[in-house]
Order: structure tokens, then C-alpha cells, then sequence
């Protein structure tokens, strides 16, 4: 009987690609701190896992030349990037970085990740605990 990663993981491995991605994000915010004109940016994550698990369930499909080969497709963050209501009064240079709140998001995003990877090992784990058990 084969086994569907897809189904085993869930949508797992798209939000850990979610969660990296908005890390590059919020570097970047951090990053340009002080660029005068820089907007923060940020993901909307429900937004992107929405369009993650729509994706998955209408599956990407790619032409496969022979009938073993192992389906495939895109797996993409999307376009989920919005720029970020500033809570702070503006500087004078147009800059809407908060480094608090970056620090902070920053942050939760890398443990949301971990959680999120510890999560994923116990699925590996558990997959391959079955898979052992079955030569027995």
C-alpha cells in the first residue's frame, strides 16, 4: 500500500514554507529600520494556508511521462504579502518600521516554526515506527 505524504503531513509542510517565508519579511522589516519611505510589510498567514490547503485539495498536477513516476507539483507562499498599518506616529521620513513589534513578530514567527518542526519529527517518527513494523 503506498503511502500519501500529502495526506500523512497535512498542511504542515506548507506552513513551515509560510512561516519561512514571512521570516524573510520581517528580516527585512528589521533590516530596513532606518530606509527612509520603507513600508513594514508582513503575511497575512491565514490568508496564505487557505490558499496552501486550496491548492492541495485541488491538487497541482504535472504531465508525468511514465505511469511510476511519482506525482508532483508547486508548492508557493503565494500572494500574500500586504503592508502593515503602522503603529506608530510618522517620523518624518516615512519609514513605518516599528522595531519592537518586528523584534516581537519575529520572534513568535521562529516559534511557531520550531512548533511546527517538533511537530513534523513526530509525524516522521510515527511514520517510520509503521514502517518498521511492518518487515516484523
Amino acid at each position: 500500500m503506498a503511502i500519501s505524504f500529502d495526506k500523512a503531513l497535512g498542511l504542515h509542510p506548507q506552513a513551515m514554507l509560510i512561516r519561512s517565508k514571512r521570516a524573510e519579511v520581517i528580516a527585512a522589516n528589521i533590516a530596513n529600520a532606518d530606509t527612509p519611505g520603507y513600508k513594514a510589510k508582513d503575511i497575512d498567514f491565514a490568508t496564505a494556508l487557505k490558499a496552501a490547503k486550496s491548492n492541495q485539495q485541488s491538487g497541482n498536477t504535472m504531465v508525468r511521462t511514465n505511469a511510476k513516476h511519482i506525482a508532483g507539483g508547486t508548492r508557493s507562499v503565494g500572494n500574500s504579502e500586504l503592508f502593515r498599518m503602522p503603529n506608530q506616529t510618522d517620523t518624518g521620513d516615512g519609514n513605518s518600521v516599528d522595531i519592537q513589534v518586528e523584534r516581537n513578530l519575529y520572534t513568535q514567527n521562529a516559534m511557531e516554526y520550531q512548533a511546527s518542526l517538533q511537530f513534523l519529527g513526530g509525524k516522521f517518527k510515527g511514520l517510520k515506527k509503521a514502517l518498521g513494523s511492518q518487515g516484523a
